[in-house]
């Protein structure tokens, strides 16, 4: 099982691979930095790790901050930022359990 830290990371060099970016013109941390301490922070609000967001509750978690779930409002601070950041963490384990499924 991935530690903690290893799944952020992953998760960062994930967003840069698809097109985020790490930081502003201004060298300032940016959506890949934001988006990976927006889903800290909302497993710091469930009381649940990153590791079990991941392996279990990613689904559920998504389902409770999007539009009609009961953490909606929290959701979408900041643009949405919250929700957004979480719906690219279900995006990156998809992407991971395609990984381990194909034969190649």
């Amino acid at each position: 099982m991935k530690k903690e830290e290893e799944l952020i990371t992953e998760f960062k060099v994930y967003l840069v691979e698809t097109g985020y970016s790490e930081y502003t013109p201004s060298h300032y941390p940016s959506t890949a930095y934001d988006y990976c301490k927006r889903v800290e922070r909302v497993c710091l609000r469930e009381g649940i790790s990153v590791t079990r967001l991941y392996n279990s509750e990613i689904l559920s978690i998504v389902a409770k901050y999007d539009i009609y779930g009961s953490e909606a409002e929290f959701g979408a601070k900041s643009h949405r930022a919250y929700i957004n950041a979480l719906k690219r963490f279900l995006s990156f384990k998809e992407f991971n359990d395609g990984k381990r499924m194909d034969p190649q």
